[in-house]
């Protein structure tokens, strides 16, 4: 006998389907224990840097000259490599999933409600000496990042909800494993797809720039230099808005020769 067995995953918000306990939600969070870690290098690179600005304001008064911005430059991408990783930004979704299973003219449902948090993740080690740029005539020093990388999903075990609407094929066959398979399938793809969604996205890199921006713009401060710092990700670059001429690490070898 050829068994007629078939799993439907059935689109939210269906007719038939039971509402959910829990509504779906969104929690985002920004940061992580890791910004913590680079928010005191930055305070430690800031203070290192108002140290030797207070010795170069010495050196300044008998030989001329002020803090060099193209070298705090380097120093801070040097930081920001060694932290290797920065989450700037994570957030928490909920999956609602539904699906149903038919055989011999009986069917089975079950409804799983799935929560988990996604991380963004940007690999600081990819920056280069190239994706550092100083305009000395606008005071503008630009940062290129690379894109970020989404996490696969971490699912809270311990939020799982699960409703079924009993029946013969539960209560008798392997229809309730079959359907777990399928819809903790869906909920891990349902949860990838909110996370990479326009909105979700455009928050995590804001968060992105805004770290790596705070990066570089406070040891420039702490040595009084009043700069803009700009950063952008690589497939944002636009070349007719961005003057990179000057390579910022590349000048400083070139003047150590």
């Amino acid at each position: 006998m050829v068994e007629d067995s078939r799993i439907e995953i059935d689109p939210p918000g269906g007719p038939n389907e039971p509402p959910p306990r829990e509504p779906p939600v969104i929690m985002i969070r920004q940061g992580s224990g890791r910004w913590f870690a680079l928010g005191c290098l930055l305070t430690l690179v800031a203070l290192v840097t108002i140290f030797f600005v207070g010795v170069g304001s010495i050196t300044s008064r008998v030989f001329g000259g002020g803090p060099d911005p193209e070298t705090i430059a380097s120093s801070s991408l040097e930081g920001l490599r060694e932290q290797n990783t920065l989450i700037p930004f994570s957030a928490r979704f909920v999956a609602v999933i539904t699906s149903t299973q038919r055989r011999f003219g009986l069917s089975a449902r079950k409804t799983l409600i799935m929560p988990g948090t996604v991380r963004y993740e940007l690999n600081l080690s990819q920056l280069g000496e190239d994706d550092v740029a100083w305009d000395a005539g606008s005071n503008i020093l630009t940062v290129t990042m690379p894109d970020l990388t989404v996490s696969e999903p971490a699912i809270d075990i311990a939020a799982i909800r699960e409703y079924d609407d009993g029946g013969i094929l539960i209560a008798v066959t392997d229809a309730e494993e079959t359907l777990d398979e399928a819809n903790r399938a869906e909920g891990q793809r349902s949860l990838m797809r909110q996370a990479q969604a326009a909105p979700t996205m455009r928050l995590a890199r804001d968060a992105a720039r805004r770290a790596v921006e705070n990066n570089f713009q406070l040891p420039l401060r702490a040595a009084g230099i009043d700069a803009t710092v700009r950063a952008q990700f690589a497939n944002e670059v636009n070349p007719n808005q961005m003057d990179r001429s000057r390579d910022v690490l590349g000048e400083i070898r070139e003047g150590k020769r």
